[in-house]
């Protein structure tokens, strides 16, 4: 295993060490699994998936739409 060197956000970082710690795993395997995920073909055809499970629905908007505002009234 080749060891890599990246620069983080001090935010960032300190969010990985704490998910870590909270499912009792090293940071070092927590930054492992997502490097994975990352290049995993499942990740690489998420949007393709959601796609496909969306016209799988049969749901119809009946022409309504929805307007990025919409979204957030209460």
């Amino acid at each position: 295993m080749q060891q890599l060197k990246i620069n983080v956000a001090d935010d960032t970082l300190e969010a990985y060490k704490e998910y870590a710690r909270q499912h009792g795993l090293s940071l070092d395997e927590v930054v492992q699994a997502v490097v994975a995920r990352g290049v995993s073909p499942q990740c690489q055809d998420w949007l393709e998936e959601c796609f496909r499970l969306m016209d799988r629905t049969g749901a119809n908007s009946q022409g309504q739409r929805w307007k990025r505002e919409d979204l957030y009234s209460a």
